[in-house]
């Protein structure tokens, strides 16, 4: 065998194992929420609420994002439960009519445009748990990753760069909202997402 070709093949495999495993480790950085959130205690047996109790549409049909204080302390002006994370919040954010600086894991680029009211209401009533997952059963709010090139929380790429083995909800690119289009037998323009 050459031997140019082995001492080529032998730096090759390397070089490819560290831009694979190592390159997205290096590309996202991780940052941990203000607090601690159960959105399991809310949407439980306990709580019983349901996501449009708190994450709400606005007139236009965009998601109005995550709820303001307001919404929030009706009630928790005092903390209704024992732990430390709801204390905390009752005493650094609703008693100083402060809001928490969440870090959103589905914002989408400036120049795209999603209405949760067309998907939410239309004929296909698409659940919450499609596009987010489980995230309504979850315990507590995992880390944020946000792409250090871009500035977007790695949940819209997915957790894998090879998007190998994913699961519906894990990644919000375009490509995955036409692969979805496509399947419900829905054409869209690109000026329907893109204004």
């Amino acid at each position: 065998m050459n031997t140019r070709f082995v001492a080529f093949a032998a730096g090759l495999a390397p070089a490819l194992a560290v831009g694979w495993f190592g390159f997205p480790r290096l590309l996202y950085r991780q940052v941990e929420q203000p607090l601690s959130f159960s959105h399991k205690v809310h949407t439980g047996e306990k709580g019983g609420m349901a996501c449009a109790d708190c994450h709400s549409l606005g007139p236009d049909g965009r998601f109005t994002g995550i709820p303001r204080l307001e919404k929030c302390a009706g009630c928790h002006s005092a903390p209704v439960g024992t732990t430390a994370a709801e204390k905390k919040f009752v005493d650094d954010y609703v008693a100083k009519g402060r809001e928490v600086d969440w870090l959103v894991y589905a914002r989408q680029p400036d120049n795209v445009y999603f209405s949760h009211a067309v998907h939410l209401s239309g004929k296909e009533k698409v659940a919450c748990e499609r596009c987010h997952g489980p995230h309504g059963a979850t315990d507590t709010l995992r880390t944020w990753q946000v792409n250090r090139i871009s500035g977007y929380s790695r949940d819209i790429w997915g957790p894998n760069i090879a998007r190998i083995g994913r699961r519906p909800w894990e990644g919000m690119t375009m490509n995955d909202c036409i692969q979805c289009h496509e399947k419900q037998g829905r054409d869209s323009s690109c000026l329907a997402c893109h204004k």
